[in-house]
């Protein structure tokens, strides 16, 4: 029971910032559920636990997939595609640890991601408000 209470307040605290969130808010929420589900891919793989594995996994490729959606390839076109080659690269990676039952491929994704996820955070203010004030007067 209180466990599905917290899922429950987890996903409407989730909603709520999501529905205030700033285009590199919701960027940065996505690199931190990505991180989430693949320390607990990881955790289950170490467990035997395959059923939630599997869950862990898809639940973090479907991440990978809205990152990618996220990509705009007018703004820097080469950025563009060396991103979508990492994204894809790293569902891949998952898939592998999917069909192997290794944590190296997640440790892997987990250690691509980590300081792109630091230089994301590491964004200044101003700079997140010039880029949301040019996306709001486009």
């Amino acid at each position: 029971m209180y466990g599905r209470n917290l899922k429950a307040y987890k996903k409407t605290n989730i909603e709520a910032e999501l529905a205030v969130a700033d285009p590199h808010r919701i960027i940065q929420m996505l690199y931190e559920g990505l991180l989430e589900r693949l320390s607990q891919a990881k955790g289950a793989v170490l467990r035997n636990d395959f059923a939630y594995k599997a869950d862990r996994i898809a639940k973090a490729q479907g991440i990978i997939y809205g990152l990618e959606n996220s990509l705009d390839r007018k703004a820097d076109p080469a950025l563009y595609d060396r991103m979508l080659a990492l994204y894809e690269y790293m569902r891949d990676r998952l898939t592998t640890a999917s069909i192997s039952l290794e944590t190296a491929p997640i440790d892997e994704c987990i250690n691509l991601l980590l300081p792109i996820k630091q230089a994301w955070d590491k964004i200044p203010n101003d700079i997140k408000e010039e880029v949301n004030s040019q996306l709001v007067n486009k």
